[in-house]
């Protein structure tokens, strides 16, 4: 079985982090196909950067995803998530998304940790759209980017365990998701400096879409997340564009 997974960032490092650190993890029999975005931010920071980056998923998805069995949405805030979903007649699962949910099943309340001092706004309303807004006990940004943490891992692991004491004194957070693709195979060097389980949002979404692959959720087949009309477009990727026009893959457009 084949993981499509995509970095809508456009750094090739990152996705090849983040290949590092899965990869002994994977069942027999299961293997990535890494993908990095044909374009946009070098790494998401922000509102505009992120809404690039959900065009850049759905074009890596079309480009991509036809020889695969589930999607990995690897970056933290999952840009173009539900389109994915919508798009994709196989499980998609965002990485936000999986560590969130397997941070609520941790503990009553959980805190984010992660780079970059814009994305706890956006976050916040994330979160809200998971069902889990009241569980959210707070977010905790460090000034540098996940991009910037992954040049320099060693220089971070003490800044990123201060920001996950600090969720726990201030928010009463009683575990905390080290959220970023930036930030892969953190979690296990910050764990011992904490007295709270901390989770790693990368390993969070890959043990996610290990289980979808194992008991995919059904595709709707009416309604929100189902397959849209096929839908006529300009200027758009060559892939894309046909994936739009015959989502379902009927062969009419």
């Amino acid at each position: 079985m084949r993981i499509l997974l995509i970095n809508p960032n456009t750094t090739a490092e990152v996705t090849a982090l983040m290949v590092r650190v899965l990869a002994p993890m994977l069942p027999q029999g299961v293997t990535l196909k890494p993908v990095t975005g044909r374009f946009g931010a070098r790494y998401i920071a922000s509102r505009s950067a992120a809404a690039i980056a959900g065009h850049a998923a759905l074009d890596a998805f079309a480009e991509h995803g036809g020889d695969c069995d589930a999607v990995y949405l690897a970056c933290f805030g999952d840009p173009g998530l539900l389109a994915l979903k919508e798009l994709a007649p196989i499980p998609v699962i965002g990485m936000a998304e999986a560590s969130c949910i397997a941070a609520a099943e941790r503990a009553e309340r959980f805190a984010i940790v992660t780079g970059g001092e814009r994305w706890g706004p956006m976050l916040r309303e994330f979160v809200g759209t998971l069902g889990l807004g009241d569980r959210l006990a707070g977010i905790e940004t460090v000034a540098p980017t996940g991009a910037e943490i992954a040049r320099d891992p060693d220089g971070a692991v003490e800044l990123l365990a201060q920001a996950c004491r600090d969720a726990a004194a201030r928010h009463g957070a009683g575990t905390v998701t080290l959220g970023g693709a930036g930030l892969a195979g953190l979690a296990a060097r910050i764990a011992p400096h904490l007295d709270m389980p901390v989770i790693c949002s990368v390993e969070a979404g890959l043990a996610a879409v290990l289980a979808a692959l194992r008991d995919p959720p059904e595709k709707p087949r009416h309604g929100d997340l189902a397959f849209p009309a096929g839908i006529a477009s300009t200027g758009l990727g060559e892939s894309l564009a046909a994936r739009l026009a015959d989502p379902a893959g009927t062969g009419s457009v």
